[in-house]
């Protein structure tokens, strides 16, 4: 009996599954019931506790190296109103060629993808343990505060002294069409909190008070240019964004003696969170010292060089869909940023279009393409001829 494996229905099953984040609603339990067959061993690996117990799972077939991974996520965002959409967001339907439901692309797909991939890798070659092995890490923390996810399992495994050559994290990177942009690195993301004080007073007399609101714009002068640096060869320029202004003040003729901003930086390797820091201070202290300054960085910039992953992918993707991709470094983050951490990591998946958006759905034929390419990068990595 065959264990080759039906990516599109594996797609419908997973969407089924109403794992919005951080709940895995059955979905890794499902997973597991797939590659326990096909002889993987299977560990969860949960951290947090109560409401905000995050499950992941590590599997992997084989225990020599090279050992090549596959990394994604069940977890999905929430619907919004679920009356604004044409079909059930988690009936994972398929209809005008298409697979419809929250999670379609972003990235249910891309995980049924890789898990068909090896399925039928692992048919063809029986004697598979003698070339290496073949792992996924998966979690349910990707859309929400990605604390006791990807982040953690990969420390847990570094504890454990597992060894992982490379990773393919499955995010949906193609902008048009299948194959036409590969992940390559993603700029960091630094999130700081301003808080300016001054002297409340009437507007008529202002001599007696002090407007924290002047002090503020200027302190957030250099990131209302938006851009901070010219980019570099593989990176785009950094760039910031003032997200919010409160001085929750609903009197016009009131000085406020307090106004509160906050502010996100995406940046490349050109900075760091440590340079990131002593600019904005020391421009900040410049202009007053009656301040408080927070801020947090979830992700730092990566860029992986790795030529064996890079030019492996590529071929298989040039190989399916005649098409030479583009590397990419843009848009927001992913657990490919925690995954660095213990190998080199690229992106690649579907395409993203209608990910987060009401109606999410993925080509069918798309799903197919996705789960040839990664079969075919399978064949490549490990030095297998492929009968066609």
């Amino acid at each position: 009996m065959s264990n080759i494996i039906n990516p599109v229905e594996l797609t419908s099953e997973l969407i089924k599954c109403k794992s919005i984040t951080p709940k895995s609603a059955g979905s890794i339990d499902l997973i597991i019931s797939f590659l326990e067959p096909l002889g993987f061993s299977c560990k969860k690996v949960d951290f947090g506790e109560g409401t905000e117990k995050v499950e992941n799972l590590y599997a992997r077939f084989g225990n020599s190296e090279p050992n090549i991974c596959f990394g994604g996520h069940v977890d999905v965002v929430p619907t919004g109103a679920i009356e604004n959409w044409s079909i059930n967001p988690f009936g994972g339907e398929v209809k005008k060629g298409k697979i419809w439901g929250r999670g379609a692309a972003d990235m249910k797909s891309g995980i049924a993808a890789f898990i068909a991939a090896v399925s039928e890798f692992l048919e063809i070659n029986k004697d598979f343990n003698d070339m290496g092995s073949i792992s996924l890490i998966i979690t349910s923390d990707e859309e929400g505060k990605a604390i006791n996810g990807t982040k953690k399992v990969v420390d847990w495994l570094i504890n454990k002294g597992e060894s992982i050559s490379g990773c393919i994290v499955g995010e949906p990177t193609n902008v048009n069409k299948m194959g036409d942009t590969v992940k390559i690195g993603r700029r960091g993301s630094y999130t700081g909190s301003l808080v300016v004080r001054g002297i409340q007073g009437h507007v008529g007399y202002p001599h007696l008070a002090e407007n924290p609101i002047n002090s503020l714009l200027k302190m957030l002068q250099p990131l209302s240019k938006i851009y901070l640096d010219d980019g570099t060869k593989e990176f785009q320029p950094s760039s910031a964004m003032i997200t919010s202004i409160d001085v929750n003040n609903d009197a016009s003729n009131v000085i406020p003696g307090e106004v509160k901003a906050k502010f996100n930086i995406r940046f490349n390797t050109l900075h760091s969170i440590d340079t990131l820091t002593a600019m904005l201070k020391k421009h900040f202290d410049a202009i007053t010292p009656k301040y408080e300054f927070e801020f947090f960085c979830n992700a730092e910039p990566f860029l992986t060089s790795d030529e064996l992953l890079r030019s492996t992918l590529q071929k298989a993707i040039e190989k399916v869909v005649k098409l030479n991709p583009q590397n990419s470094t843009s848009g927001g983050t992913s657990d490919a940023r925690f995954i660095t951490k213990i190998c080199p990591v690229i992106e690649f998946g579907l395409v993203g279009k209608t990910m987060h958006k009401v109606d999410e759905n993925v080509e069918v034929n798309d799903i197919i393409k996705l789960t040839n390419i990664y079969n075919t990068f399978l064949y490549n990595y490990f030095g297998v001829k492929k009968i066609d």
